[in-house]
C-alpha cells in the first residue's frame, strides 16, 4: 500500500483542534492576515497543502470547500498601522489570537504554524515548524489567510495604482521598489520595515 498523501487533521481526532496561520508577514505594504480553522475529523482533500506550495487556482478552488466543510472558521486582518506599533511577530501572533477568539465554536486545543505563539487564556496550544505543510487543519487555516490577504491587495491596488499590488502583493519586489522611490509610500506602507533597496530614500 503507498503512503497516504493526505495530510492528518491534527493531532487527536478526539477533540476539536483549531488549526491558526497567518500570511503577509513580509510584504511592505498591506495588512498581515491571520486564520483559524476547525476541520471535522477525517477531512481530506487531495489538493491541501502549505498554501506557498499551491498553486493560484488550488488555493481558490478550496477555499468554499473549506469554508462550508469546516465545523468552523475565520479570518482577521491586522493592519499596517497596528504592525508598526507593534512589530510584525506580535501583530501576527495578535491576529492569530484574534481569529481564534473569533470562532463560532470554542476549539479544545490550538496547532499553531511556527515555533512562536503567546499565552491565550483558556486554550492550550502546541507550535508546529512547517505545521501548515504537516496538519491539515493549519494548511486550510493558510489557504484561508492567504486568498483573503491576496483579495485584498487586489482591492487596494485600484486603490493605490502604480505598485503593482495586483501582482506583487506587497512584496518588495523590483517593481515595487521602483513605485515607492517614485511616487512615495502610502498609508498602507509598513513604515517600520527598511528594506536596504530603499535606505536611500531615507534621508
Amino acid at each position: 500500500m503507498g503512503k497516504d498523501l493526505f495530510l492528518p487533521v491534527g493531532i487527536d481526532a478526539s477533540r476539536l483542534e483549531a488549526g491558526c496561520d497567518e500570511a503577509g508577514r513580509g510584504p511592505l505594504a498591506g495588512p498581515v492576515y491571520a486564520a483559524a480553522v476547525i476541520l471535522p475529523a477525517g477531512f481530506r482533500h487531495p489538493l491541501l497543502n502549505d498554501s506557498k506550495q499551491m498553486s493560484e487556482k488550488a488555493r481558490e478552488e478550496l477555499r468554499p470547500i473549506i469554508e462550508k466543510e469546516a465545523v468552523a472558521w475565520s479570518v482577521v486582518a491586522v493592519e499596517a498601522e497596528e504592525i508598526d506599533r507593534l512589530n510584525i511577530l506580535r501583530a501576527s501572533i495578535t491576529g492569530m489570537q484574534r481569529a481564534v477568539l473569533s470562532l463560532s465554536v470554542k476549539p479544545d486545543f490550538l496547532l499553531i504554524d511556527g515555533n512562536k505563539f503567546l499565552p491565550l487564556k483558556g486554550y492550550d496550544y502546541r507550535t508546529v515548524v512547517h505545521g501548515d505543510a504537516t496538519y491539515a487543519c493549519i494548511a486550510a487555516a493558510s489557504v484561508l489567510a492567504k486568498t483573503y490577504r491576496d483579495d485584498r491587495m487586489r482591492e487596494l491596488a485600484e486603490q493605490y495604482p502604480g505598485y503593482g499590488w495586483e501582482r506583487n502583493f506587497g512584496y518588495p519586489t523590483e517593481e515595487h521598489i521602483e513605485a515607492i522611490r517614485t511616487l512615495g509610500f502610502t498609508p498602507q506602507h509598513r513604515r517600520s520595515f527598511h528594506p536596504k533597496a530603499l535606505e536611500p530614500t531615507l534621508f
